[in-house]
């Protein structure tokens, strides 16, 4: 394969983009999520498009023995990843004493534990292959505490702290790692995280997932450590860091709330 890119939650929203991005440039392809229908749709988009060969792989990345399932098929395919993008991942809006646990857990599962478990799996080939890149898509919801959709705003913190520290480790082996930290965009999170009445994604001139993937496969080959979708969502992340927390989760619990 040609310098193969891995996408997790390729089946729509900016996964679904960065595969296009990606087979645009030329990369053959590893995608994997649970919808396949999907999945085998883009595929067969790309390969007639591109000329790109795409491989697809149905799984649910909450599950440990199907990220290692998943892992292995890799390797008995003879797939040496130039790039592993984790983007899989979702949110609730609730008050988090009414949540769903269960949803919860899973969303702790998907984006914080199989992010940084196939970054484990994948990363010592990338390393002794001597080049490679990491692409960890996490959010502007890692700069602030995010009030009525608490744990995803804290599992999105998670994974900027998780891929700046390992981005320092790899300081010359060949393999960066970037953190993709975009602000509401236009894909289906906000109806999956029944989001999609918040003032939060009510604004005008959304950036699309087709603009945020562009920009995150250009940070990406860049090597960049953080990358920050807009402008204002950069002045956003730099006054993040400097406002009183109590602040800040003020300011989101606001931008939760219904139009």
């Amino acid at each position: 394969m040609a310098k193969p890119i891995i996408i997790t939650g390729a089946s729509s929203g900016i996964g679904y983009e960065l595969a296009k991005v990606c087979a645009a440039k030329g990369h053959d392809l590893v995608l994997i999520a649970r919808r396949e229908d999907r999945l085998l749709s883009l595929k067969a988009e790309l390969e007639t498009a591109r000329g790109v060969q795409v491989l697809t792989y149905r799984g649910d990345l909450t599950d440990a023995d199907t990220r290692q399932q998943f892992f292995d098929w890799t390797q008995t395919q003879g797939i040496a990843p130039y790039a592993l993008v984790n983007n899989a991942g979702f949110g609730d809006l609730t008050a988090f004493a009414e949540a769903d646990w269960a949803k919860h857990n899973a969303m702790l599962q998907l984006n914080i534990v199989a992010l940084t478990h196939l970054t484990r799996l994948y990363l010592p080939g990338l390393i002794a292959q001597g080049q490679g890149r990491i692409l960890n898509v996490a959010s502007l919801a890692a700069f602030l505490p995010g009030p009525y959709l608490a744990v995803y705003y804290a599992t999105k913190a998670y994974v900027l702290s998780f891929t700046n520290a390992i981005a320092s480790e790899l300081q010359g082996t060949g393999v960066t790692a970037t953190t993709l930290c975009p602000g509401p965009t236009e894909s289906e999170f906000q109806e999956r995280a029944a989001a999609k009445d918040a003032q939060l994604f009510a604004i005008e001139n959304m950036p699309t997932s087709a603009e945020v993937a562009a920009y995150g496969y250009a940070a990406m080959e860049k090597g960049q450590g953080t990358a920050i979708h807009g402008t204002k969502n950069k002045l956003l992340s730099f006054s993040a860091r400097r406002l009183p927390r109590h602040r800040l989760a003020d300011i989101a619990k606001r931008m939760q709330q219904p139009v």
